[in-house]
């Protein structure tokens, strides 16, 4: 397991990325996987840096770990910004009209559809919000 401890705010988005695709990289893991996987860790990454301690910026910490049998990338999001489980928000509704839907919840949901596991805990003042993908 690795760890990527950073400032969470956009400009360092990029950082991240390539904190995540090197992981994956080493794995020869295919294209559209590594896509998924970014395009959660983005929407997470942006949710924490806009959010978690607004108005004011804090650390986040990225942690990543392959894990073996079957072959799959696993990564933490660690922020000790205010509590926050974006999983209890209920998934939007897709059957009405986009002019009629709430505005915001299609990105978690999007990445509850694209990964193989979520999970969101908090422990001792932390959000640790846990996403989990088969690679291959």
């Amino acid at each position: 397991m690795i760890e990527l401890d950073i400032l969470a705010v956009r400009e360092n988005l990029p950082k991240v990325l390539g904190f995540v695709d090197e992981q994956l990289t080493k794995y020869e893991c295919c294209r559209k996987t590594i896509t998924q996987v970014d395009v959660a860790v983005e929407e997470i990454f942006v949710n924490i840096s806009s959010y978690a301690y607004d108005p004011e910026v804090g650390p986040a910490t990225v942690r990543a770990e392959i894990q073996e049998d079957p072959l799959a990338v696993v990564i933490s999001f660690i922020d000790g910004g205010v509590q926050y489980d974006p999983l209890a928000k209920p998934d939007p509704n897709l059957s009405i009209p986009v002019k009629e839907r709430r505005k915001g919840g299609l990105g978690i949901f999007m990445v509850k559809k694209t990964m193989d596991d979520i999970s969101y805990e908090y422990v001792d003042g932390k959000n640790i919000l846990t996403i989990k993908k088969k690679l291959g």
